[in-house]
């Protein structure tokens, strides 16, 4: 997705720009003198109101077409050096003086309250102190708040407080650096890290995957063991396997960063700290900006060294860093180590936003297809980590990151705005939180630009407050330490749907628990990484050499001895609200070979992904199986929590069930809205999307191709030989059920008419408080039977259909009448929410 670079009238409303001047800049603080709140505070910086006098200095190199600009860029390191950095030194010359005040720039009642919150939470003792920068179109308001130091000795806060930037040493250093190489035509996105980094375990990762956290590498290395150094850190990251295939999920990971650190110093011979200092650092002026801090009575102190249990007393790390795999590395890594300044990082954000000095490329889209959350190769956009955003600055088109021990960012070049806030919130005793912090600062510094009117948000950030709280189970289950499991061994059923908040597999979560043993893994259809459409083997998993007994091979529940050793079996996989999605089956079968074992069953409960409120479609007509384990409508609207307490009572099924609910969901919710990412959950089930539209278009999927065995992803497209797609497309488009069809040729590669080029449509989802899935699908099968009633096989609907009274009706091209009133009344006694 290319990021939005102008502001349309239809997001904000711009004031008109003062014309430039150029005058003194005022005189800047020193360390001993406190800030003032006094709205004075707010000054102008020419950088961006002087833009035309600077685009004039800087005209050759900006101006230029992209190829000439590449070609001087890079005609040798001392061109480079030299006329580049003598430009940029010019528009840094310029941004540090001031034009006539703009008192008028922000809202003085809403600094107010950004003062107010940030004291706030130093009363709170959530931070000692920190350091605010906002800046739009060279309008400036910055302050220190608070204390810099409070053990061993009191120190108050000073605007030129070097901070340790802990993550955000990511988009400032690590992925800046690759970019630049990305520009010399050194490195490529797309290119597999086995080419830079040979001796990388997993071939498939790609050095986008790196960027984005797409890799499936866990999210750190292990600390257990005592090991040091540099080369050793490298060496136990390029020996890391990844738990999720490559490309499929979202999970945040320091080592994804550590081994893009290290493609920086093979590819161009100097070590991340040398790269970034000569092409970055220098090049913006940012002069307090490195991996080893000078002036270490200006650096904010963070927490208490805790490397040596035996120590009483340890020692408050200052001028070292906090993370503490950067510290074993030697205080340099990809991931954490760099010190810096508001007024360094307000260059750094300002070049960015401006879309000048890095590619643009570096603040657009590049995730994966398939993956809900939205990360540039670098920079977050949209996921659970984009609490900086606030309320207000538009999704997808603004970005930023934030950094463990209490700094976060945002910029939005849409309103020309961006802020900083650093902070050394572990300070002393590691219990701060700067969470709450980062909603409240990036919504009012929105609403402090004078000027401009913010509309709402994307409906998945306006439908319930508060969503992003959603916990699923195995949240829950960390929130409580673990309580339920403890002193147990436990089998867990998952697969790579089951991650935490956080994207952890469940699997690193319990063996990392204290007081819980993990002794056996089992895997449902498609087995433990979602990305096998076969029946699936026993394995080991290679991370933990743990078992991993299948339950879609040649049996389809635990075997006794399977379980003999075991206290519990633990059910921990995403489902998606569909009766002949197998997960729910495994779950019942699993729950009847506990019984028989006299072992816990324990379900950790996820949201239905597309909803609880609404049921629909036909009841199951007949004999239960694998595709249809329970009479259930198509559509349940459960959770697998309370399928586990139906199954229980209706099957008769006597084990010992529990099941550790969601926290903070509603049964309107969707998964999006309930701030959770998306996971693959099977190799076919790529989108929130496709698993809104398969219980209806699911059940098509033996009659024509469905999308399974192409690019697009499947259950968005339908489409046989023998279809006309305009034709088709004539004939859906006056169905009034919340979706649009476009016309759409395309060859899948399997399942079925594979090799055979189909017509079809691209369903594509418009409104869902219109969908009902299940209905479109009938429909779609009608109108098929219609025009091609000797080509299309409506009997290939019965085996997931299961109702006999609705192909009659689709048959005679009558509208099939469903009635769940009496299922309704069954499950209510079984839901929790």
């Amino acid at each position: 997705m290319s990021t939005i670079r102008s502001c349309s009238s239809s997001r904000c409303v711009r004031s008109p720009a003062p014309a430039a001047s150029l005058c003194r800049r005022p005189r800047k603080r020193s360390q001993n003198e406190t800030s003032s709140p006094s709205r004075s505070a707010v000054r102008t910086c020419c950088a961006t109101s002087a833009r035309p006098s600077a685009r004039t200095g800087f005209s050759r190199f900006c101006s230029a077409p992209r190829s000439e600009r590449f070609e001087e860029r890079h005609r040798c390191p001392a061109y480079y050096r030299s006329r580049l950095v003598k430009r940029l030194l010019l528009i840094l010359l310029l941004a540090g003086c001031a034009t006539a005040p703009r008192p008028e720039a922000f809202d003085s009642a809403k600094l107010d309250q950004i003062d107010g919150a940030i004291n706030q939470a130093i009363a709170a003792k959530k931070i000692p102190g920190g350091v605010l920068w906002i800046e739009r179109d060279g309008a400036v308001y910055h302050r220190a708040y608070g204390k810099r130091a409070i053990e061993p000795r009191i120190e108050t806060m000073t605007e030129d407080t070097i901070f340790d930037l802990a993550s955000i040493t990511k988009v400032v250093a690590t992925a800046p650096s690759i970019w630049i190489l990305i520009e010399r035509g050194k490195v490529s996105l797309d290119e597999p890290a086995k080419t830079y980094l040979p001796e990388i375990a997993d071939a498939t990762i790609t050095v986008r995957h790196l960027m984005t956290h797409t890799s499936g590498l866990r999210a750190s290395l292990d600390l257990h063991d005592a090991w040091s150094g540099y080369a050793e850190g490298v060496r136990r990251a390029l020996a890391e396997k990844p738990r999720n295939r490559p490309g499929v999920i979202f999970r945040y990971s320091d080592i994804n960063y550590i081994l893009l650190g290290e493609i920086v110093r093979r590819v161009s011979g100097e070590p991340l700290e040398e790269f970034a200092r000569k092409n970055i650092f220098e090049p913006l002026a940012m002069h307090d900006t490195r991996f080893w801090p000078n002036g270490s009575e200006r650096v904010a102190p963070t927490e208490h060294m805790h490397d040596d249990p035996l120590d009483p007393a340890p020692p408050v790390l200052r001028a070292v860093v906090h993370d503490p795999t950067a510290r074993r590395m030697g205080g340099v890594a990809g991931h954490a180590g760099l010190f810096s300044t508001a007024e360094d990082l307000a260059k750094f954000a300002r070049t960015v936003m401006r879309g000048e000095f890095f590619p643009r490329a570096m603040t657009e889209d590049a995730t994966p297809r398939g993956i809900a959350v939205r990360r540039c190769a670098g920079f977050d956009l949209d996921s659970q980590y984009s609490r900086p955003r606030g309320e207000h600055f538009p999704i997808g088109a603004s970005f930023g990151h934030t950094g463990w021990t209490g700094g976060f960012f945002w910029i939005d070049p849409v309103s020309h705005t961006f802020y900083i806030f650093l902070s050394n919130r572990v300070h002393p005793d590691g219990k701060g939180s700067v969470i709450a912090l980062q909603q409240q600062l990036g919504t009012l510094v929105a609403e402090s630009i004078k000027g401009l009117t913010w509309p709402p948000q994307h409906p998945r950030v306006d439908v319930v407050t508060g969503g992003a709280n959603t916990q699923n189970g195995v949240d829950a289950l960390e929130s409580d330490a673990y309580e339920e499991l403890r002193g147990m061994r436990i089998g867990l059923i998952t697969n790579q749907s089951g991650i935490d908040h956080a994207g952890n597999p469940t699997i690193d979560v319990l063996r990392s628990a204290s007081g819980v043993n993990v002794v056996a893994l089992f895997s449902p259809e498609h087995g433990i990484r979602g990305d096998v459409d076969a029946k699936v083997a026993d394995d080991v998993d290679p991370v933990s050499g743990l078992p991993i007994y299948s339950l879609y091979g040649d049996r389809r529940k635990p075997a006794r001895e399977q379980l003999a050793n075991l206290d519990a079996l633990v059910f921990d996989v995403q489902d998606i609200g569909t009766r002949f999605y197998t997960y729910i089956a495994t779950m019942g079968l699993a729950m009847e070979a506990a019984a028989d074992a006299k072992i816990k069953f324990i379900v950790l409960d996820r949201v239905n992904p597309i909803g609880g409120d609404a049921v629909e479609g036909p009841m199951l007509d007949g004999e239960t199986e694998f595709t249809a384990f329970h009479a259930l409508p198509i559509r349940h609207g459960m959770t697998v929590g309370e399928l586990a307490r139906m199954f229980k009572e209706e099957r008769a099924i006597d084990v010992d069930l529990s099941v550790v609910p969601l926290r903070e969901w509603m049964r309107t919710q969707w998964q999006d809205d309930a701030g959770l990412p998306w996971v693959n959950t099977s190799p076919n089930m790529r989108s929130l999307e496709a698993a809104a539209l398969y219980p209806g278009i699911g059940l098509l999927e033996r009659a024509i191709s469905v999308g399974r065995g192409t690019n697009d992803t499947p259950f968005t497209i339908i489409g046989a030989p023998y279809i006309d797609a305009l034709r088709l497309t004539r004939e859906l488009r006056g169905i009034r059920a919340g979706v649009s069809f476009s016309p759409v040729y395309f060859t899948p590669a399997s399942s079925v008419f594979a090799g055979k080029l189909c017509g079809g449509v691209r369903i594509a989802i418009t409104d869902r408080s219109l969908l009902h899935p299940v209905d479109l699908g009938v429909t779609i099968a009608t109108t098929l039977a219609r025009l091609y009633p000797a080509q299309f096989k409506l009997d290939e609907l019965q085996p997931l259909l299961r109702d006999r009274a609705t192909l009659d009706a689709v048959r005679k091209g009558e509208k099939p009448v469903w009635n769940v009133d009496e299922f309704l009344k069954r499950r209510e006694k079984f839901l929790l929410y």
